[in-house]
């Protein structure tokens, strides 16, 4: 059997055997209709991602000791080798890392050489900070940042160096090896910045537990948290027709959104109407975008505003527990209206959407088909 992508339209269109418009609905249609092939075959669209098996499970395993060792569980007894001593042994690991990256690309083995190709991503912070700090470079004062060990710790404007050269890195890499794993590391490095920056934009002298200091890193987390998801999203629009490069941006951007959002509590009733509203709007645009990291969020959050609020102001009300139950049946029976008209609303709602968005349903869905 032939396995049909975009790619191979668009060449026809430029061959003038179809005429772009034909392209475009052709598309449309392959991946909204055609079956999943048997044998494994893919539908015309779908993002072909790793599987839930015994080998990949050790893959992954594997992959993430070794990027655990070199980063969160790195312990003080690194300091015995001096900067120096951790600059050198940190390019000895990023070759092997390189050396197998490359061995494993010429097996196509594609998810060991992503985590390989992620390994390098997470060793250049601490060759820069081994040497910065062998140089002199490295700031003073700060706690914790005298050692690479609270670079995963510590809030700190010191570390901006560490994470802008990690991002560097992280795009570098992504460009040679294509590997959607890379993101990992990106997306937990931009996640690491949003604190940090915060940090660094604050006054130095309130950069401490003020009431003031911690609203604005509040916001300052939900802000660089929205940033960080619109930009999973132009990449999710960019590769629609490849791999799923945009679920670690979604997953460490909502992370920092939702948290910075959850944590600014609000003891009025309007502003806990207002975070359930957001939250109801996250489980909305995980439906739309069939990302599963937005419903997860969103349904965390509406059930911790709902049982807040049955808390603080229906605390003594026998009507509440029965409203509650109202309204979850009322949800169910919504979910069952719009699952016999989704094919027609969603057809509806689709045409008055750009051509790059429409593509990037349509093959999400052919994804989890």
């Amino acid at each position: 059997m032939i396995t049909i992508d975009r790619n191979h339209l668009d060449r026809a269109a430029q061959a003038l055997v179809i005429t772009p418009n034909q392209a475009n609905a052709l598309w449309d249609y392959l991946a909204r209709e055609a079956p999943a092939a048997a044998a494994g075959v893919p539908r015309p669209g779908q993002q072909q991602g790793p599987r839930f098996t015994f080998t990949n499970v050790l893959y992954y395993l594997g992959g993430m000791l070794a990027i655990g060792a070199m980063s969160i569980f790195m312990t003080l007894g690194w300091a015995s080798f001096g900067s120096w001593g951790i600059f050198f042994i940190a390019l000895l690991y990023i070759g092997i890392a390189l050396w197998l990256a490359r061995w494993f690309e010429r097996r196509t083995l594609e998810i060991p050489m992503g985590l390989m190709a992620a390994l390098v991503v997470v060793l250049v912070p601490l060759a820069v900070w081994a040497v910065q700090n062998a140089l002199g470079f490295w700031p003073e004062g700060g706690r914790g940042t005298s050692s690479y060990r609270g670079y995963h710790y510590i809030i700190d404007w010191r570390w901006i160096t560490l994470e802008l050269a990690t991002l560097v890195a992280g795009v570098v890499m992504l460009y040679r090896w294509k590997a959607p794993f890379l993101l990992m590391p990106v997306a937990v490095t931009l996640w690491y910045m949003t604190m940090d920056l915060a940090m660094l934009i604050l006054p130095e002298t309130e950069r401490g537990w003020s009431e003031a200091a911690w609203t604005f890193r509040k916001w300052f987390s939900v802000a660089s948290g929205l940033i960080i998801v619109l930009i999973g999203f132009w990449v999710d629009l960019r590769s629609r027709f490849t791999r799923d490069y945009a679920f670690w941006l979604y997953l460490f951007g909502l992370l920092a959104f939702w948290c910075g959002l959850t944590s600014l509590g609000d003891n009025k009733l309007a502003g806990k109407l207002i975070y359930l509203t957001i939250n109801l709007g996250l489980v909305f645009v995980g439906a739309v975008l069939v990302r599963r990291a937005f419903t997860v969020f969103g349904a965390i959050g509406i059930a911790l505003v709902l049982g807040d609020i049955s808390w603080r102001f229906f605390k003594n009300s026998w009507f509440f527990p029965i409203a509650l139950t109202a309204i979850g049946l009322a949800v169910i029976f919504a979910g069952v209206w719009w699952s016999r008209n989704e094919a027609r609303l969603t057809e509806r709602l689709q045409s008055w959407l750009p051509q790059d968005l429409r593509e990037l349903l349509a093959a999400r869905r052919a994804t989890v088909s």
